[in-house]
């Protein structure tokens, strides 16, 4: 839910701010689905499961 998007975005920025990087790994298909249309799956480092590093 939006809430959800929002406490993503929010640690996103804080991480970035202090030089780091927020990665995603292993999302359901709804989820992963949601951050398409929604764009945001540009903004953050997602990854499947065995793509860790």
């Amino acid at each position: 839910d939006s809430s959800g998007i929002g406490a993503l975005v929010r640690s996103h920025t804080s991480i970035r701010s202090q030089g780091g990087e927020l990665k995603l790994v292993n999302l359901s298909k709804r989820v992963h689905d949601l951050l398409q249309i929604t764009k945001l799956n540009t903004l953050f480092g997602i990854k499947d499961d065995d793509q860790r590093r």
